[in-house]
């Protein structure tokens, strides 16, 4: 594997100064991106190419702690945060306001905004799913109780939701009294990540043990064939298996292969439907704390800083200065069986 090309990569000014929880892309503008990091940003960037544009910095939100996950509104006009300070927040993206939509009892964990309905869904370490509309008087609509927690991920009108142990339910969000179903994981550890498929089919669970999962939600015999799970993110070195966590899965929007990025500090592409790496990516300086594709799929952003997989010592030992980079795409994300 050849050394890692940081020039390939357009980098934007001023990054977070610590780990980097999140990243998000614009729903409608394909070179702008949401960061939320636990140095208690997050920022909005205007990404440019090399030599051609540079990139801009546009905006800084500061928050009052840690901010572990940001969102756009459907228009991109908005955009939110949540994190170890418990409060969901709206924040203007032209005039830099910050608006308190309400909160939950504990560190909100992840959130999506479903465009669909128009309702921002929050995850809360207070084991709650919270749908939030910011032009209410009385932003928060509901709150329902999960016995786990979880990570949200939206794909048309269902949701799947995962975090921590199985089972694994997903949801209706239309319909969100109980769930739609609940499946127990082909993973045997603790999940790290969820992303559901764009074309609305299922979606791909990771986790620490180095394995992905890749699952459908139609019940028949037919679909649930197709399901598999696969090692992934591992090494041997002197005969000795080394497995790192999988942190971040993102699905290209055009083509339904997906990324995945981890502690092993490499990426890679994947067509799901035909079980096959499409490619392996230069190792990082640093692991990969999360990867996201931009809304046209031409560019993929990912986010390097240290994950704290091994507390403070690990960050003692081998300090991981965060970086963030965006790079455009080739047929390495198109499937296999592409003909387009």
């Amino acid at each position: 594997m050849s050394n890692f090309d940081e020039l390939s990569y357009t980098t934007p000014p001023s990054p977070p100064f610590d780990s980097i929880s999140s990243i998000r892309y614009s729903p409608t503008n394909p070179d702008q991106l949401l960061v939320s990091s636990w140095d208690t940003t997050v920022r909005f960037y205007e990404i440019g190419e090399n030599g051609v544009k540079p990139s801009e910095a546009k905006a800084k939100f500061d928050h009052r702690a840690a901010v572990l996950a940001c969102a756009f509104s459907a228009d991109a006009a908005h955009a939110y945060s949540g994190g170890l300070d418990t409060s969901v927040r709206e924040l203007d993206l032209s005039t830099e306001k910050i608006t308190n939509l309400g909160a939950h009892s504990d560190s909100i964990s992840s959130m999506t905004f479903a465009r669909t309905n128009n309702v921002l869904i929050t995850g809360s370490w207070d084991r709650t799913i919270r749908f939030w509309d910011p032009r209410a008087a009385t932003p928060q609509q509901s709150s329902y109780s999960t016995p786990n927690g979880y990570t949200p991920s939206i794909t048309s009108t269902t949701r799947s939701c995962s975090y921590g142990q199985p089972p694994l339910p997903y949801y209706d969000i239309r319909k969100m009294d109980k769930p739609a179903q609940e499946r127990e994981s082909s993973l045997k550890y603790m999940t790290r990540s969820l992303a559901c498929m764009p074309d609305g089919q299922g979606y791909a669970t990771a986790s620490v043990e180095g394995r992905i999962a890749v699952e459908y939600f139609d019940p028949s015999p037919a679909s649930q064939d197709k399901k598999y799970a696969f090692k992934c993110h591992r090494q041997t070195i002197d005969e000795v298996d080394h497995v790192w966590p999988v942190n971040s899965l993102a699905f290209h929007p055009i083509y339904n292969t997906f990324a995945s990025a981890g502690l092993r500090r490499d990426r890679f592409h994947l067509d799901h439907k035909v079980k096959k790496r499409l490619r392996q990516y230069p190792k990082y300086p640093g692991p990969v704390a999360a990867v996201a594709f931009n809304c046209d799929g031409t560019k993929i952003a990912v986010g390097v800083s240290y994950t704290w997989d091994e507390g403070e010592a690990g960050l003692k030992a081998n300090p991981v200065t965060p970086w963030l980079g965006v790079r455009k795409v080739g047929d390495e994300v198109k499937p296999k069986s592409w003909a387009g």
